[in-house]
């Protein structure tokens, strides 16, 4: 089993953002799915340590994550966020820059070949990327690192219809090409239901299914 939940709660001021949630997610693809507010990104947060749980328990491939260092965890388990974060420079600067910190060679143009991305992407400045092209990038620096698990936070929520399919054909050849577990956080169910064979659904913070797709959507 790649994650395995245990009462899993965690609160922010008065609000409980999860609430005793159980649940496993095994290797491959799983989404998380659930209405705005139900904790999908704040769980999907805890599973590289970029916030611990108040309560409960979560284990990575049957060890506990607190017994994980947190950097170390990252660059196995390496979250993509819903927002671009890129550094400023070249494409290339941030995927050097990701490489070198998870003590990787890096083969730019291999990374950007797997996130859907020419090679001759890797001279130009970040700042001038489309909303989609950053995306890409982001992908593309995540994957310098070599990860096992890819984290994406609702990959595809600022693009248009054209590029949310790109994104996701990327995705799936992804998983073609690479042994890579993928945990994707999504508000569609339909695109769950397109990149997913594993579905975690939450409501209020709860974990109400943990089962295959076709079961759960």
């Amino acid at each position: 089993m790649l994650f395995e939940l245990s009462e899993v709660s965690l609160a922010r001021g008065n609000r409980r953002v999860l609430d005793s949630v159980s649940a496993e997610v095994p290797a491959g693809a799983t989404a998380i799915v659930g209405p705005s507010g139900a904790g999908k990104s704040t769980l999907l947060r805890l599973f590289n340590r970029l916030a611990d749980p108040d309560a409960g328990t979560i284990s990575y491939r049957d060890r506990l994550l607190t017994e994980y260092d947190p950097l170390v965890l990252r660059r196995e388990v390496s979250l993509v966020p819903q927002l671009p974060a890129l550094l400023e420079g070249t494409v290339e600067s941030n995927l050097r820059y990701a490489a070198d910190l998870a003590d990787k060679q890096l083969d730019s143009a291999r990374c950007l070949g797997l996130a859907g991305l020419d090679p001759d992407f890797a001279g130009r400045d970040v700042a001038k990327l489309s909303v989609g092209e950053q995306q890409r990038a982001m992908l593309a620096r995540a994957l310098a690192q070599q990860p096992k698990v890819l984290l994406l936070d609702e990959p595809t929520s600022a693009l248009d219809h054209a590029a949310r399919d790109a994104i996701e054909a990327t995705l799936a050849e992804l998983r073609r090409e690479l042994e890579i577990s993928i945990v994707l956080v999504s508000h569609d169910p339909e695109q769950a239901r397109r990149l997913s064979d594993w579905v975690v659904r939450l409501e209020e913070g709860r974990a109400i299914e943990a089962a295959p797709v076709e079961e759960v959507l």
